[in-house]
């Protein structure tokens, strides 16, 4: 009896440790914290990006990654856009919460710095409801979040977001 819970601590001991999963921890946690910036959000193909300034905050707990924040354009337009990720080996997969209230699904993997997703809209956005999002920490204190889109009349990616954040210390 008292073998196969040595055993079965041994076990989760060594899936707590397993490589991959203490890579995307590690790389989840250096994303928390507070964040600040500026960007662009176009609501739909063709029309003219509007700057905005966003705020977010980030939590990360194991293998989770939580963003909570919100983005304000033209001083009076505010949305909430939040996103909860979390990897499973080399799998990211999650839910995005974005300025149109609709809740979308994310999966994708990470790529060195860079977390790439696909994202299923909740609803249909620019004539389809497929688009790429891109979580991209950029040295030790920056990150870049950017959706493109499909335009569906010329087969062009189209960046539709891109927002470039700062740290807050």
């Amino acid at each position: 009896m008292k073998t196969s819970w040595i055993r079965v601590a041994t076990l989760a001991l060594t899936a707590l440790t397993h490589p991959a999963l203490a890579d995307e921890a590690g790389f989840l946690r250096s994303l928390r914290g507070r964040w600040s910036g500026t960007g662009t959000i176009t609501m739909r193909i063709g029309s003219s990006p509007l700057n905005v300034s966003c705020d977010f905050e980030t939590k990360a707990a194991g293998t989770s990654l939580a963003m909570r924040g919100s983005c304000r354009g033209l001083v009076v337009v505010r949305r909430t856009v939040s996103a909860d990720i979390q990897a499973s080996g080399p799998r990211y997969s999650g839910t995005y919460l974005g300025p149109s209230g609709v809740t979308s699904t994310l999966s994708g993997t990470r790529t060195r710095n860079s977390i790439d997703l696909a994202v299923r809209w909740g609803r249909e956005t620019n004539g389809d409801r497929s688009a790429k999002m891109t979580i991209e920490k950029v040295g030790g204190n920056r990150l870049r979040l950017r959706t493109t889109d499909k335009d569906l009349n010329t087969g062009t990616d189209v960046v539709t977001s891109d927002i470039r954040l700062t740290r807050n210390h």
